[in-house]
């Protein structure tokens, strides 16, 4: 088969054999063959698979919806090394079927929940690194709900951001608090949204959070795994916002970091957020090539296609919770090359 010389060239794992197709693999494979009329590679992007279900977290997967994915993923596409599906794209020369795995930002469940699951479905994945983060640090979005999970107060404000008065007493509104507030810091000045979440951190009596990241031997140990790592800035901020000197520092200065730790090449870059536009702009794809990337990804929801700038590389992933619902949104986006409307239930 097609896939399998590739994988062959490549040196990549084959999938296991013995899991056996459904109706619906046979079914979703027709599905492929007709939207593989023009090659494409579906590029996927996760951030966080969690040992067990968080209602602070719905958009993330559980380990048991994970290892469902992975294993569907494995019967159905020719799952192949980012890079290396890249090259395939460059080339004009991608397997039918062709997909690549990435996940967002480093957090240490990508090494022991994502990783083993990976490894078992014989895939591998690209990890975009925020090295900012790498030594004991954490996200803004996850000390705010950390903080609003933890906290013993019942209630708090930030009128600075237009929220007053927000109930902490039950768990569903903790959570709606928690993403009020992100939503608000998203898209402050990097300086006003880390005074903004030190500010709440200190009204909840809530200390920082800074347990959910990779440390340098977790990352060498996922490297150690198979897979692959690229770079993901330094602090993880919305580069259209930043000047020019800071924006290439931040692109410049995770690369240099995450080769020292490795001692070898970096060349694959994610933006942060990732929207065109909205999150970067035209001068800051010229950075990623300046600072030595051969490749960068965007969240655009679309299938990469031959032919796409390199350096602008579309991915998404379908927030289905059902297995089904994940490939049928996935199949229909490669057919039609953007991402479609939810599913009807």
């Amino acid at each position: 088969m097609e896939c399998d010389q590739a994988r062959r060239e490549s040196g990549s794992a084959r999938a296991p054999t013995n899991q056996r197709d459904s109706i619906f693999d046979r079914v979703f494979r027709l599905t492929l063959a007709l939207a593989d009329r023009r090659p494409g590679l579906s590029v996927l992007l996760f951030h966080r698979v969690l040992d067990s279900p968080d209602p602070f977290r719905p958009g993330d997967l559980t380990a048991e919806r994970f290892a469902t994915v992975a294993g569907m993923l494995a019967r159905n596409f020719c799952a192949l090394p980012l890079e290396e599906g890249i090259e395939r794209l460059r080339k004009n020369a991608l397997p039918k079927a062709a997909l690549s795995i990435t996940f967002d930002d480093g957090y240490r469940d990508n090494l022991e929940v994502a990783a083993p699951i990976l490894v078992e479905h014989g895939l591998t994945a690209t990890f975009f690194i925020a090295t900012g983060f790498l030594e004991g640090g954490s996200m803004f979005n996850d000390r705010i709900i950390e903080a609003c999970k933890r906290t013993r107060h019942a209630s708090t404000a930030l009128p600075a951001v237009g929220l007053e008065a927000m109930d902490l007493d039950s768990v569903p509104n903790r959570v709606a608090a928690a993403h009020a507030i992100i939503g608000k810091a998203k898209y402050l000045p990097f300086d006003q949204r880390s005074a903004l979440v030190a500010q709440l951190e200190s009204q909840l009596d809530v200390p920082p959070d800074s347990g959910s990241m990779l440390d340098r031997q977790s990352l060498l140990r996922l490297r150690n795994m198979g897979m692959t790592i690229g770079a993901h800035t330094v602090t993880h901020p919305i580069l259209a916002q930043l000047d020019d000197r800071k924006a290439f520092a931040e692109i410049h200065e995770s690369r240099a970091h995450l080769t020292e730790i490795l001692r070898e090449p970096v060349r694959m870059f994610a933006y942060p957020n990732g929207r065109p536009v909205q999150d970067y702009a035209a001068k800051h794809i010229r950075m990623v090539a300046e600072a030595g990337f051969e490749s960068a990804v965007s969240t655009s929801p679309l299938t990469a296609r031959p032919g796409m700038n390199l350096y602008e590389l579309p991915r998404f992933t379908p927030w289905d919770k059902a297995a089904w619902r994940f490939a049928a949104r996935l199949g229909l986006t490669r057919m039609s090359g953007s991402e479609m409307a939810p599913v009807a239930t």
